[in-house]
């Protein structure tokens, strides 16, 4: 492989007494589409900004196309695309008016009307900002972010507050960057976002990469250990559920208690004669695959949205 287009080492980030970034590292090939999956709060966004050159970091190396964020000036727009956690145009600027605009910022550009066809918006380009749905909002959001055809392009939080349908057109939208061999850098903290678009990912919590490779690879350290999540009647007593035959790991969230086993089966029946004797009831059971949040549950204890 050759040199990294995005080199991170050591970012740190304060907000006053707020550490939000504490020696964050990773490096992004060309063409990957990589993933920075945490909860909120975790850092991803202020890492981002300042790849982006929107802050300055306190200290730490960041490196796009091989350019300081902060010190190379309009040369370093020129090369990065971004999609902010919230876009907001003036109501009244029509939707091939702000790609015209913005076209004119850059001295290389895409064509726009290829740009409206890409993202379904040709129907809509003489709509106003202040008509669309959120849908296609954050598709002219995207398409502003292409229109000066960067080499690498930011989504921060792309599909946060939209539908299952909009979020799905999204996912297609990124997975067409990935064939057309951009590279892309995407916050999240939902799982099967990471998983289904990212070559790699970086787990980040509290301002830290805490795992970090292909969502595959990740899952790995999971491997073996089917999540069962478990719903009773009343409260387990003196913590019996963590000592049943296969169970790895045992920890409560939200009056279910999670279940990390290696051998699903025998945990199942050691359950049922373990409720039994307590005069307990079980209410639910569900079993699930490994997933990249079994990994960030057993090296943090909590889930990905608290």
């Amino acid at each position: 492989m050759g040199d990294p287009i995005i080199l991170v080492e050591d970012l740190y980030k304060s907000y006053g007494a707020v550490e939000a970034v504490r020696g964050v590292s990773f490096a992004v090939q060309e063409g990957e589409v990589f993933g920075l999956l945490g909860p909120n709060g975790a850092g991803k966004t202020s890492t981002v900004e300042i790849l982006e050159g929107l802050r300055t970091r306190d200290r730490g190396t960041a490196r796009v196309c091989g350019l300081d964020p902060e010190r190379t000036g309009e040369s370093f727009k020129e090369v990065i695309g971004a999609v902010l956690q919230s876009t907001s145009l003036p109501a009244k600027l029509r939707v091939a008016e702000a790609l015209h605009l913005f076209a004119n910022f850059y001295p290389r550009r895409a064509d726009v009307d290829s740009l409206l066809r890409r993202f379904q918006l040709d129907e809509k380009a003489r709509a106003f900002y202040s008509d669309l749905s959120g849908g296609q909002k954050q598709r002219l959001a995207l398409a502003m972010a292409l229109v000066n055809d960067p080499k690498v392009i930011f989504l921060d939080e792309p599909t946060a507050g939209l539908d299952p349908q909009v979020r799905r057109e999204i996912y297609d939208i990124i997975e067409e960057l990935r064939r057309s061999k951009k590279t892309v850098l995407l916050t999240t903290h939902y799982i099967e976002e990471a998983e289904r678009l990212c070559d790699r990912v970086a787990i980040v919590d509290h301002g830290r990469v805490i795992a970090l490779g292909t969502p595959r690879e990740l899952k790995q350290k999971s491997a073996g250990n089917t999540r069962l999540e478990v719903r009773l009647a009343r409260p387990a007593t003196n913590g019996t559920l963590a000592h049943l035959d296969g169970v790895s790991d045992c920890r409560e969230f939200d009056g279910a208690y999670v279940l990390h086993s290696a051998r699903p089966p025998q945990t199942i029946v050691a359950l049922v004669k373990q409720l039994e004797a307590e005069n307990n009831e079980l209410q639910s059971l569900e079993m699930f695959s490994p997933s990249l949040e079994d990994v960030f549950i057993e090296l943090t204890g909590r889930r990905l949205r608290e």
